[in-house]
């Protein structure tokens, strides 16, 4: 993935420039993006990547023994609040990302031009539902320059990170959420 900006989804700037130039990395920050802090979700697949030794590879992981995942994403720290659970849901991101792309997250938009089509790509990913495809979408035209026809009627009209441009605003975006949420009578 050829970023066109930097990411601040963390306040670690190695973990920001790196989900900002690998698009697993990405794509696995926003699979753990849920029940936990944003900064956490995101720096998860740089211990990920560092855990397994290598480079994150959608082959490797969908083909490694599921209980070998679940002790990586088990090891203190913990990747995610629950680590049983989200280590199935990235094996089974990155086994669709083999079957239908050939192992590419780009293969995601690659081809598209509609967002109609991106939008129906993104809500087969295992575990993305209109609100996590909104978001991916968002970042990918904001941040990346993905814009097929049609994608602004997508993006999220809710504070998410699509609005995070800077490190400031990643602080701000909790707040933000909090008093959306309030506005729209949801706690």
């Amino acid at each position: 993935m050829e970023a066109t900006t930097e990411l601040y989804l963390t306040n670690d700037s190695d973990t920001n420039a790196f989900i900002a130039q690998d698009s697993l990395g990405l794509l696995i920050g926003l699979v753990l993006h849920q029940q936990i802090p944003t900064e956490k979700a995101f720096h998860s697949p740089l211990v990920l990547r560092d855990r397994l030794g290598h480079n994150l590879d959608p082959a490797q992981i969908g083909s490694m023994d599921p209980e070998a995942l679940e002790a990586i994403f088990k090891e203190k720290p913990a990747l995610h609040r629950f680590p049983g659970s989200m280590a199935k849901r990235v094996q089974s991101v990155c086994e669709h990302l083999v079957e239908e792309y050939d192992g590419s997250v780009e293969g995601i938009w690659d081809g598209v031009t509609t967002a109609d089509q991106l939008m129906e790509r993104m809500l087969a990913i295992p575990g993305f539902g209109e609100y996590k495809a909104r978001i991916y979408l968002g970042v990918l035209a904001r941040r990346f320059g993905v814009k097929p026809k049609g994608y602004t009627k997508y993006l999220p009209t809710w504070p998410s990170l699509v609005d995070v441009s800077s490190p400031d605003d990643l602080a701000e975006l909790k707040s933000r959420k909090k008093a959306w949420k309030e506005s729209q009578g949801k706690d």
